[in-house]
């Protein structure tokens, strides 16, 4: 593994939605050499209108974490509250955030999403970068189990499967082979420690473990791999689910992939024994702590998060290696 520079260590994280906003937020305490490669299979809101309308990535989740990863002066809070601002009323601009309708006219004028994501990350003062994870919009397809008489059946689209009242039984992509952005795989691969989750683990985490030369990547990078785990279930996509099977539910997407840490709350964590093989079958070691925002059942704290990224990073001394 590379040796950090100054800025801090070449972090990627995998993700989406509101966990990927809390582990950037995170994140751009403990380094500056931080990219955030976000799945863009959202067909809901506002970016479902737009990617319908216009042809683009669902820019919504791009842009949380370019929103994540502003600057800390006044200039890039003020920034950040514009692109985040969602406009009210019944017209046809309802809904939308303005960050939103930002990178769908800086793609419309620039036809290079990656440099209307960069011109955005610039005008923010942000710190890090932010990519897709594919070239092109993708859906999710999952084989959801209605139980009797209904049985399994395939829904399709992300909002649909986050809400099925089912039990998600696995996920897929379609396109199943779409291009991935040649800029999230080098971040990959150059990358010193690569985090994923927390988010919702069927449409937010797994999709960025499917794109196939993105988990290529993933598999061949010298750097070391640290899964956060949700802090509550989510109604519908995982409410079945305790921490442990969220470990297995990944095992099973992403077979081949190595896990070096996995980092869980310690409210959260009800078998700390269990959840430590589930780790251990991953090939990781299990941190608990803190990391439950105040007062806010189901969102990290991004400084508690911070704590837990700075230890774990932190080279070994030559006595711990």
């Amino acid at each position: 593994m590379t040796q950090a520079r100054s800025g801090g260590p070449a972090v990627v994280a995998l993700g989406g939605g509101h966990g990927l906003a809390a582990t950037l937020s995170a994140l751009r305490r403990v380094t500056t050499r931080l990219t955030g490669i976000v799945t863009v299979a959202d067909n809901g809101g506002s970016s479902g209108r737009l990617r319908t309308e216009l042809g683009i990535l669902p820019p919504g989740d791009l842009r949380m974490a370019l929103a994540a990863l502003c600057g800390d002066d006044d200039w890039g809070r003020a920034w950040a509250e514009i692109l985040q601002h969602r406009f009210g009323g019944d017209g046809p601009l309802a809904g939308h955030p303005v960050g939103n309708l930002l990178l769908a006219a800086l793609w419309d004028m620039e036809r290079d999403q990656v440099a209307g994501l960069d011109l955005v990350a610039e005008l923010l003062g942000a710190r890090g970068r932010v990519l897709p994870m594919a070239n092109v919009p993708l859906d999710i397809e999952a084989d959801v189990d209605f139980g009797p008489p209904q049985g399994i059946e395939l829904v399709r689209g992300q909002a649909e499967v986050a809400t099925t009242p089912g039990r998600i039984l696995g996920v897929r992509l379609d396109p199943s082979d779409p291009p991935a952005c040649p800029q999230a795989v080098s971040a990959l691969e150059t990358a010193d420690w690569v985090t994923i989750g927390p988010g919702s683990w069927f449409t937010s985490v797994m999709p960025t473990l499917l794109v196939p030369q993105l988990r290529q990547a993933l598999l061949r990078t010298p750097a070391r791999r640290c899964l956060v785990l949700n802090l509550v279930a989510q109604p519908g996509e995982t409410e079945h689910l305790t921490p442990e099977e969220h470990l297995d539910v990944l095992a099973a997407h992403a077979p081949d992939l190595h896990l070096d840490v996995v980092v869980a709350d310690t409210s959260a964590a009800r078998d700390i024994d269990a959840l430590a093989r589930g780790a251990a079958r991953l090939g990781a070691r299990l941190v608990t702590a803190e990391v439950r925002a105040p007062g806010l059942s189901g969102q990290h704290d991004p400084a508690a998060l911070a704590e837990v990224f700075a230890t774990t990073f932190a080279p070994a001394s030559p006595a711990q290696a």
